[in-house]
């Protein structure tokens, strides 16, 4: 009768492990791959220029650091927003009559259409009401209300502040 005891004794734990081991099984591995290296998403990046001067050369590295940004993330196949932001002095650059980059700037339009532009609204009022004309823009130019108030939009909203 003893062994007949320790039979049953072993039998059932053994017939519980039994119908046990599929589902354990199914569970490590759903673990050991939720685990494993995951592919991940790249980070956008996003750049915001400020263009304040009537400077040329600040002008163009406005525009070759956007090229040189966008050059680098394409091949790492990241993705990049940029946008320059011009205000005072700066929306020269963004001036149908008066911007020494506007070859430019068609240039990095045509070549990247996702590139914004924007200039202060306050500045162009001003610069309108002293001239006694409207200022025109370069197309696709957006006006936004106040520059620097742009640029601190965009820096709040994770955007990286670039002053060439």
């Amino acid at each position: 009768m003893t062994r007949l005891r320790v039979r049953r004794w072993l039998v059932a734990p053994l017939l519980t492990l039994a119908f046990a081991l599929p589902f354990i099984a199914t569970l490590v591995l759903t673990a050991a791959e939720s685990a494993g290296p995951k592919e991940q998403k790249p980070k956008p990046h996003r750049i915001v220029f400020q263009v304040n001067s009537e400077d040329p050369t600040a002008m163009r590295h406005a525009i070759t650091n956007s090229l040189n940004a966008r050059k680098h993330y394409k091949d790492r196949n990241e993705p990049l927003s940029i946008e320059i932001v011009a205000y005072g002095q700066g929306i020269h650059m963004f001036r149908v009559d008066t911007s020494p980059v506007r070859d430019l700037l068609q240039f990095l339009r045509a070549n990247n259409p996702d590139v914004a532009f924007s200039v202060c609204g306050n500045t162009k009022t001003i610069m309108e009401r002293n001239e006694g004309r409207v200022v025109s823009l370069l197309d696709g130019t957006q006006v936004v209300p106040f520059g620097v108030v742009r640029l601190i939009e965009l820096q709040e909203a994770g955007w990286s502040y670039m002053r060439p």
